[in-house]
């Protein structure tokens, strides 16, 4: 499922990434299944905030973005977003239009069947966000408490569940300025949107720890690129040990969203 706010790779190695020795230069493009030597080819769309965007000077930004120059960078190779509709995002990867994409897709098991994943990169899940004086510090605690959801969306059932009285949106940006109005208790919505409109608003709100649910993004590449994808693995494990990751990630949403248990790719 895509979530309403809101899916890289191929190089020439640094020396030793990888077991078998493949080296660095755009000579080992081939050896990495690489569309065209020397660069990596990206798809994104451009305009899924906080995943892709345009900075005011017209620019590529976005949680994927950054993350997606950074694996480039470790891997010497030069960065090259393809910009593409989600619709046509499995198409183009199947025509080789690219190396993979790094728009935010959900890793499934139907997926999986599909295309390849490198590790998961990033994980969200819906989680409940409230007013920094709220006396709602755990998912348990919106029992009794009116919670607004997106109408028709899974958020609704994880609240009921928990015994709050929902109140339906047809936008959610609709649900959290009721929030900051104190008109409602809570909101239960996907993390990652939530932490972005916190952080670029300015608002008053808080996410409170422990998810409802959970979901982790993918890169998915065309089957049959096993080089590719560990080459992408490696580097971006690299750049989460090292506080790479989050450095890049913080500033966007408040906090770094890196699996702390990443779904494998299966090869």
């Amino acid at each position: 499922m895509r979530l309403n706010f809101l899916p890289v790779l191929a190089a020439a190695l640094v020396g030793g990434l990888l077991a078998g020795g493949l080296t660095t230069n755009p000579a080992g493009a081939q050896e990495l299944e690489l569309i065209k030597p020397g660069t990596l080819l990206i798809a994104t769309e451009g305009t899924y905030p906080p995943f892709s965007m345009r900075t005011p000077d017209g620019q590529l930004d976005g949680l994927e973005i950054r993350v997606g120059k950074e694996i480039a960078r470790r891997l010497n190779l030069t960065y090259e977003p393809v910009i593409i509709k989600w619709e046509a995002l499995l198409v183009g990867l199947a025509a080789d239009q690219y190396d993979f994409a790094s728009d935010a897709m959900d890793i499934t098991a139907e997926r999986q069947k599909q295309v390849m994943f490198a590790d998961g990169w990033l994980e969200s899940g819906g989680r409940v966000i409230t007013r920094k004086d709220s006396p709602i510090k755990a998912p348990a605690d919106i029992k009794g408490k009116t919670v607004g959801v997106l109408v028709s969306s899974s958020w609704q059932k994880l609240a009921e569940e928990r015994g709050a009285t929902t109140k339906a949106y047809k936008a959610e940006s609709d649900a959290i300025q009721d929030l900051v109005n104190g008109q409602i208790d809570a909101v239960i919505t996907d993390s990652i949107a939530a932490a972005y409109a916190i952080e670029a608003s300015k608002l008053p709100l808080v996410l409170v720890p422990d998810y409802l649910s959970h979901i982790q993004k993918g890169f998915p590449f065309k089957k049959g690129k096993p080089n590719l994808v560990k080459a992408v693995n490696k580097a971006l494990a690299d750049m989460i040990a090292d506080g790479t990751y989050a450095k890049l990630t913080t500033p966007l949403i408040g906090y770094s969203p890196a699996p702390k248990d990443p779904i494998k790719t299966q090869f």
